[in-house]
């Protein structure tokens, strides 16, 4: 039996005799005493063999090489003053190996190492086809244990301090218009008929609530047919909570101990409460994002007052169309970035172009505290114009003024993604800043342009503002989302619960009264059965894992991810499969490889 993981040794243990299981995760022969790094999920320590005074175990540790698996059974010493590590939790002890027992040897050349003490840089495609060796290195294996302290932290929050219960909900369930596409699934002993797997437990755990189960979560496998950037993931895992009886207020503060408790057990961190809160229309506003990083200024102003009679026609035009002038000020910007990275061909001009905008257009705070225009601008701008520029902004000398003229969601996308790139390049941002924020009265609805139709901005359960109930279409929603750093790590809102508003919702975004029956029936039934007022929250657990371990892509906080084109680089999948299982569930596929080239 094992007596202790490696990690787990200390000083206290000095003079046992302890049985260890591991990976040899470094080898040294030091003039025919040999030395072993055993390495398990807890750590390292140091094994000796010794060919005169641990005998038994020589033979096996000439043998043994870099991840052979091993059992050493020995007795814990004291390390010579000399030998002492302090960059090792275990530095301070050895075990002399009385017996070495090799379990498994390496029969292949490794792909890459794994050992701590050698760790490397690897291609992230080498690293997820031989995941289980990418796994043993401390980086992987220190963010596993990272999520899993952090799901452990959840669990007794939520269900030893509050109450909580957890339910399982369904995995095949039908396919309903969440936003996002559903991975469907056909079934065999209902042929021509389909499962969708879930985007989300959303309604199931609505109907939940009106079980009476007042207060659920589930740490919930979720799955999204989307195109994939560095955060997101085909299949994902949530932390999904809904509550009974409870306002947004409440609710916020439940949601703001819950954080405070993980960050404590988990980093030790005490965060300051309450949390900082902003509407929706200030955030986008002060910001150009629903998710903005406050750990730096950078604020956008908006202008369009001062220039919509500008004989600029780019800025005047754009106000007359209904669009917006904001104004993203940066302090010593003249000195840190050139026109020529303004101007077309420039890198900052393709951020902004890539963002939606025709163009960037600039001006300069000299030292003299004169505005300095150029090109179309020169001639356009009053001198009154100029001075309420520097005091709206706030400029000083050496400023850079970065304009953004158009629609309101083109300049937005625009100086949010312009803000973001100047702040990483001039060392803005705080690295140890721990700010977070709560983002509330979201619209209901969105315009989608390509259906030509409305769409719920969250989800077609949200509950409208109160005060906004007379015009659905216009109204706010009792909605609110968690910002850690830029991320939007949680989400939730109030909840419909009364039939007559759930079926108005489906009406403004387009869904007959036939079609909401046939893909909601279920819920507006259950509506008429006495159900409580409810709200809710999910978390994105896979992305608050990444941001504690200080990674930059959710792959690195998930044991077996998927690659942005959403392949298992391990197994291979998705992959064909015999033409007799297609046949058995009623499918052909109508794919046609493309011909060699």
């Amino acid at each position: 039996m094992r007596t202790l993981y490696c990690g787990d040794l200390r000083s206290e243990h000095i003079d046992k005799t302890v049985t260890l299981y591991g990976w040899v995760d470094r080898r040294r022969d030091h003039g025919g005493v040999v030395f072993l790094d055993l390495r398990d999920r807890k750590g390292v320590v140091q094994i000796v063999s010794d060919p005169e005074r641990t005998p038994d175990s020589y033979p096996a540790a000439e043998q043994v090489r870099n991840e052979y698996v091993v059992k050493v059974e020995g007795r814990v010493s004291q390390r010579p003053e000399a030998s002492l590590n302090p960059k090792l939790p275990t530095g301070e002890i050895e075990i002399y190996a009385d017996r070495i027992e090799i379990l498994n040897a390496v029969r292949k050349q490794m792909p890459f190492q794994v050992s701590t003490a050698e760790e490397e840089p690897v291609r992230e495609d080498l690293r997820l086809k031989y995941r289980y060796l990418d796994l043993r290195r401390e980086r992987m294996s220190r963010n596993l244990q990272l999520r899993h302290a952090v799901i452990k932290a959840i669990r007794r929050f939520l269900e030893d301090q509050e109450d909580f219960i957890e339910v399982e909900t369904p995995i095949l369930t039908r396919s309903t218009p969440e936003g996002a596409r559903d991975y469907i699934l056909p079934s065999r002993v209902n042929p021509g008929e389909w499962y969708a797997l879930p985007q989300s437990p959303q309604l199931f755990k609505q109907l939940l609530m009106v079980s009476g189960f007042d207060r659920y979560y589930q740490i919930a496998r979720c799955f999204r047919d989307e195109d994939l950037r560095a955060d997101r993931q085909p299949e994902f895992t949530q932390l999904d909570m809904e509550m009974s009886f409870m306002g947004q207020d409440e609710i916020i503060d439940l949601n703001e101990r819950l954080v405070c408790h993980i960050f404590k057990s988990v980093k030790n961190i005490d965060l300051p409460r309450p949390f900082p809160r902003l509407t929706y229309a200030e955030a986008m506003d002060r910001y150009g994002s629903d998710k903005p990083d406050t750990r730096y200024a950078l604020e956008l102003v908006d202008v369009s007052d001062i220039l919509k009679d500008s004989g600029f026609k780019v800025f005047s035009g754009a106000i007359a169309d209904g669009g917006q002038v904001k104004v993203l000020p940066i302090p010593g910007g003249n000195d840190a970035i050139s026109n020529v990275r303004i101007k077309p061909g420039g890198d900052l001009f393709k951020v902004a172009a890539e963002a939606g905008a025709k163009g960037l257009a600039y001006v300069r705070v000299r030292d003299s505290g004169e505005i300095d225009t150029i090109g179309a601008i020169k001639d356009n701008l009053s001198a009154e114009q100029k001075q309420e520029l520097l005091s709206r902004t706030g400029a000083q000398p050496g400023h850079l003024l970065l304009f953004g003229a158009g629609p309101t969601l083109t300049v937005n996308a625009t100086l949010d993604r312009l803000r973001q790139t100047i702040a990483q390049e001039l060392d803005l941002i705080d690295q140890a800043a721990l700010n977070l924020l709560w983002v509330t009265d979201f619209p209901m609805f969105e315009w989608n342009a390509d259906e030509q139709r409305l769409e719920a901005l969250h989800h077609p359960f949200t509950a409208p503002h109160p005060d906004d109930v007379a015009d659905l279409k216009t109204a706010r929603a009792v909605a609110y989302d968690l910002v850690f750093n830029g991320y939007e790590i949680g989400g939730g809102s109030l909840r419909i619960y009364q039939p007559e508003i759930q079926s108005q919702v489906f009406e403004a975004i387009g869904l007959s009264e036939a079609e909401a029956q046939d893909k909601f029936g279920f819920l507006l039934e259950a509506f008429e059965y006495g159900t409580p007022p409810h709200g809710g929250i999910a978390y994105g657990l896979d992305r608050l894992v990444m941001l504690l371990a200080g990674e930059q892509s959710i792959r690195d906080a998930i044991a077996f991810p998927k690659t942005q084109q959403a392949r298992c680089l391990l197994t291979q999948a998705p992959s064909p499969v015999d033409n007799q299982q297609l046949k058995e569930l009623s499918v052909i596929s109508t794919h046609k490889p493309k011909a060699a080239e």
